[in-house]
């Protein structure tokens, strides 16, 4: 038996950072929501004990620093699993992008192991695993879209935005998320209203969403790749409602609601962008099925 799993992509509708903890992360309070641009992870099973990652795409480590084989090892080592599985990336989400393409890997490995192996988890016990894994791994888990705190680790599902486009650009860079933190100035960062957005989002209201979005990590990268900016600033010529970097970069998204709208800006993207997508919001969070 082998098993398919979905492993979508995150934007993050807001990014705020409150302060640096005793344990050396930092105090985040974020919206993220999950997008219809996804890479397909298959699971199958080995006669041996061993953890195999096959990909086809040069970037994507195949040893113990892919984050589905740290997926893999955590089950294997918390519930005592003597099985080997390999593990195929088909990847579509660009890498080092700022959309959690490696964590929502690692998700879709917990969620797909734990039917393969039969474990019987709730998606609150894989997302309790998966934050020994990364910050990002446990929303992951869960899809949809949420409120996350703490680390990034601490979730509270919250209603999907309402129907859009999401248009997605990246640049031919990769950002070190470290090095953005690095760089941030916290007494010096415009925080985002995070209640705001949330309230904006249980509401359906489009605008106030548009209106809202905020990321204080974006200036820092802004700063670091001027590219990131020019990319922005094309999305919003060629009429996006709103735009803004996700994660720590370097994609930028846009998010658009007429058709006749996104044709032209995606158009007006592949100009001068190689990867530029259109996609929509995922509404549902993940089930075990």
């Amino acid at each position: 038996m082998k098993v398919l799993v979905k492993a979508p992509a995150k934007i993050n509708l807001s990014l705020d950072v409150l302060h640096k903890r005793p344990d050396g992360y930092h105090e985040v309070k974020m919206v993220m929501t999950t997008i219809d641009l996804a890479d397909r992870i298959e699971l199958i099973p080995r006669s041996d004990d061993a953890i195999q990652i096959i990909s086809q795409n040069r970037f994507v480590p195949d040893d113990d620093r892919n984050l589905a084989y740290q997926a893999a090892k955590v089950l294997k080592d918390t519930f005592g699993i003597k099985q080997g599985v390999a593990i195929s990336i088909t990847k579509n989400i660009p890498v080092a992008a700022g959309l959690a393409g490696g964590s929502s890997d690692a998700a879709a490995t917990l969620r797909g192991l734990n039917k393969l192996w039969r474990l019987g988890l709730t998606l609150d016990e894989l997302a309790e695993l998966g934050a020994q894994i990364g910050s990002d791994v446990p929303f992951c888990v869960y899809g949809g879209t949420a409120v996350a705190t703490g680390r990034g680790e601490k979730i509270m599902p919250i209603a999907s935005p309402p129907p859009c486009w999401v248009i997605l650009a990246k640049p031919s860079i990769g950002v070190s998320t470290a090095e953005v933190y690095r760089n941030l100035k916290l007494d010096e960062i415009r925080h985002p209203d995070v209640d705001g957005m949330v309230e904006a989002i249980e509401s359906q209201d489009y605008a106030a969403i548009c209106k809202l979005v905020g990321n204080v990590l974006e200036e820092v990268t802004l700063k670091m790749h001027p590219e990131v900016a020019h990319i922005k600033e094309q999305m919003k010529r060629f009429g996006a409602d709103a735009a803004l970097m996700s994660g720590s970069g370097p994609t930028v998204f846009g998010l658009v609601q007429h058709d006749s709208r996104l044709q032209r800006i995606y158009n007006g993207l592949r100009g001068f962008c190689d990867q530029v997508f259109a996609v929509r919001i995922l509404g549902e969070q993940h089930s075990l099925d």
